[in-house]
C-alpha cells in the first residue's frame, strides 16, 4: 500500500509539473529555459547515479555492491527474511555459491519467505546451474517464467519478463540445450539487468562455443574481472577460454 501511494504521489507530482510548465511556456516562451534547467538539474544527477551503479554491478566487486545496498537492507520490510535473501541474490549473481547458500540459510521462514518465491527461484536456479544440477535449474527457470508478473509499470514488467527469459536461456546454455534465439535473449537480459551481466555473458559464451563461434566467445570473455577462487565464474572462465582456444567444435563446460 505504501509503495502504491508513493508511486501515485510521484505520478501526480510529474503531472502537476508538466501542467504548470506548459502554462508558463504558453504565457512566455522564455520560461522554457527555466523548465529545461529544472529538468536538467533533476535528471542529470539521477542519470549519473544509474551509470555509476551500472558500472559497479558490471565490475563484479561483490563487497562494494553489498556496501551500497546496506541502507536498503536496513530499511527493507521483513529484514530478517529479505536482507539475507537480497544478500544471497548478490552472491549468486556472481557465482559465490557457498556465500549465497549461507545467506539463504539465515533467512527467516514465514510469510515473507513464501511471498518471495520469484527471488528464491531466481537464486536457486543460478546456484543449481553452478553446482551442475542443470535439469533442476531448467525446471526452476521454467517455474520462474510461469509466475504471474507483478502489478508494476509497463517497462518494469517488461524488464522482469526479459530477466526471467534470460535465466531460462542461461540454464539451457549450461545444459547445452540452447534454443536458436537464446543468444539474443542472453544479450538483451545482460544489458537490461547489469546484476546478471556476467552470468548472461558466460552463458552466451557457451552458446557461441557450442556453435563453433569460438573467436566471438573469446572476445566476450576478454574483459572479465579477475574472479576470486570462491566464485564459480573463475573455473567457468578458465575452462571456457581453454575450450575456445583448443577447438571450435569442442563442447563447452
Amino acid at each position: 500500500m505504501n509503495r502504491l501511494l508513493s508511486r501515485a504521489l510521484q505520478l501526480a507530482s510529474i503531472a502537476l509539473f508538466a501542467l504548470l510548465s506548459a502554462r508558463l511556456v504558453a504565457q512566455d516562451k522564455r520560461y522554457a529555459i527555466v523548465v529545461l534547467l529544472v529538468l536538467v538539474g533533476f535528471g542529470v544527477p539521477a542519470l549519473l547515479s544509474r551509470r555509476r551503479m551500472r558500472r559497479l554491478l558490471i565490475s563484479g566487486d561483490v563487497p562494494r555492491i553489498l556496501g551500497t545496498w546496506q541502507g536498503s537492507l536496513r530499511r527493507v520490510t521483513y529484514p530478517e527474511t529479505m536482507a539475507p535473501l537480497m544478500t544471497a541474490t548478490a552472491y549468486a549473481a556472481y557465482g559465490f555459491i557457498d556465500a549465497a547458500r549461507t545467506s539463504l540459510s539465515r533467512a527467516a521462514r514465514g510469510p515473507a519467505w513464501d511471498a518471495a518465491v520469484e527471488q528464491r527461484l531466481f537464486v536457486e536456479a543460478l546456484l543449481d546451474v553452478y553446482e551442475g544440477e542443470r535439469t533442476q535449474a531448467m525446471t526452476k527457470a521454467s517455474e520462474l517464467e510461469q509466475l504471474p508478473l507483478p502489478p508494476a509499470g509497463f517497462w518494469m514488467r517488461r524488464k522482469i519478463a526479459l530477466l526471467r527469459r534470460g535465466i531460462a536461456a542461461m540454464t539451457r546454455a549450461f545444459a547445452h540445450e540452447s534454443h536458436a534465439d537464446d543468444e539474443v535473449v542472453l544479450s538483451r537480459a545482460g544489458r537490461s539487468s547489469p546484476l546478471v551481466h556476467w552470468a548472461m555473458r558466460y552463458a552466451r559464451a557457451i552458446f557461441l562455443v557450442d556453435n563453433g563461434r569460438r573467436h566471438e566467445a573469446l572476445e566476450l570473455l576478454a574483459s572479465a574481472p579477475a574472479w576470486p577462487a570462491e566464485s564459480a565464474f573463475r573455473s567457468f572462465h578458465d575452462e571456457l577460454v581453454t575450450t575456445a582456444e583448443a577447438s571450435p567444435s569442442a563442447p563447452a563446460s
